[in-house]
């Protein structure tokens, strides 16, 4: 059933979507993590002023708002990943509120195509109830006021909901002093919590990549790395703790943004080598890791990261030396590459590669110059041997079944 959602009234939320609107076309809001968190910030503002029925209403106006700021930077996987995630909790948080699971199926609805995974029996669904109410934030809530207040009973008194349909009614539930709310109040608080959560846990994703260091680098090791990547920066701070080994960084031309990574990494004290790229593959049988950052994890388990690292994990390959990519779980993108192999993600202007006049330009150019300047690189999954997270660690084909832990289903498309 389509819900048409309710107009955000709040001038200062309004003026915030604006804002982040103009400056992801813009290119204002550069890099995934803070994209992520400016994403999370938003949801969060936009859940604290929402009027809403029922939270069908709540989910069409974050997805009404999410293609807004996805058609600003299509390119910038992390909107969408981040709203995706939200979403997931929205769904978990209020069924949990309201005592009824979110995938439980519809008495009334027709049987499941053949392939679609059979429902479980009464005894199985009732013992999901049971663990996600003594798992869920709204439990945790409930327990924590229970010297003040009597345990509350969550009731929901339409019909329709208790076969699992939604509908453009007022939903309520039972508070504590017993009269009926809507579920926007009651839901609401659980809600933002839940998306604070989100937020703290991007705050913390270089921390978390980086406490699993010590064991993925020994004493003694030679490690390449490209371009500059806080979290592989924190990666390697991190294992310098406990282990000796030396950093070769190559400088990621043309952003050469290599050099800012060998001037951060020397700067604590970790023995740094800067080098062209040209000299990646002639020092790569003295290299015994390589370490890469990336931009965004697809679902086959194959990744876009700066450009340069397809050629240095294809000549990690050539010599079978292991390939590490360091990346916040916010990165797992229900995508496939829908490009060519090794096709780049966006292009920069030509003007870091070649001058104008370099080039053959203005009235004397006898034939037009065309040059390529790719952003990002696809790294194919078959180059990458292990993603670790701050989830912990996962070989390239489990991504998939991550996302379909992450993400509903019915999230996929925006």
């Amino acid at each position: 059933m389509s819900v048409e959602p309710l107009p955000i009234r709040d001038r200062p939320t309004l003026k915030q979507i604006e804002s982040l609107v103009a400056r992801l076309r813009r290119r204002q809001v550069i890099g995934a993590q803070e994209t992520a968190l400016e994403t999370a910030l938003l949801l969060r503002q936009i859940v604290s002023v929402a009027r809403f029925n029922n939270i069908d209403q709540l989910i069409q106006l974050i997805k009404s708002i999410a293609r807004r700021l996805t058609d600003a930077n299509p390119k910038e996987f992390a909107v969408g990943n981040i709203v995706r995630r939200v979403l997931r909790l929205i769904r978990e948080e209020s069924a949990a509120a309201l005592g009824v699971p979110p995938d439980e199926p519809s008495t009334s609805s027709s049987p499941a195509p053949p392939g679609t995974p059979s429902y479980p029996n009464p005894c199985d669904l009732s013992a999901r109830r049971s663990s996600l109410r003594a798992n869920s934030l709204a439990n945790f809530m409930i327990m924590g006021n229970q010297r003040v207040r009597p345990p509350i009973e969550m009731r929901h008194e339409s019909k329709d909901f208790e076969h699992g349909e939604r509908g453009m009614h007022e939903e309520h539930v039972q508070g504590w002093d017993g009269e009926k709310k809507p579920v926007a109040i009651t839901v609401k608080p659980l809600l933002i919590q839940a998306i604070q959560e989100v937020i703290d846990e991007l705050e913390t994703v270089y921390e978390n990549v980086a406490k699993t260091a010590r064991d993925h680098i020994y004493d003694g090791e030679i490690i390449l790395t490209l371009s500059y990547s806080r979290t592989i920066e924190q990666f390697l701070k991190s294992a310098a703790r406990d282990r000796h080994f030396t950093v070769i960084v190559a400088e990621t031309a043309p952003s050469y943004s290599g050099r800012q990574m060998a001037t951060a990494l020397s700067s604590l004290n970790i023995p740094t080598v800067l080098i062209p790229d040209s000299s990646i593959y002639p020092l790569m049988p003295r290299i015994t890791k390589v370490i890469l950052g990336a931009h965004a994890i697809l679902a086959n388990g194959g990744l876009f990261t700066q450009t340069g690292c397809a050629l240095a994990a294809a000549a990690a390959r050539a010599h079978s030396t292991p390939v590490v990519v360091c990346a916040g779980q916010f990165k797992l993108t229900p995508a496939w590459n829908l490009y060519h192999e090794y096709a780049a993600l966006d292009f920069a202007g030509p003007e870091k590669v070649i001058s104008f006049e370099e080039g053959g330009g203005g009235e004397r150019a006898s034939k037009p110059l065309e040059v390529v300047n790719p952003v990002y690189d696809y790294v194919a999954p078959e180059l990458v041997d292990v993603l670790i997270t701050n989830d912990g660690d996962h070989p390239p084909p489990y991504v998939y079944r991550l996302i379909k832990e992450t993400y509903d289903d019915e999230d996929l498309q925006l």
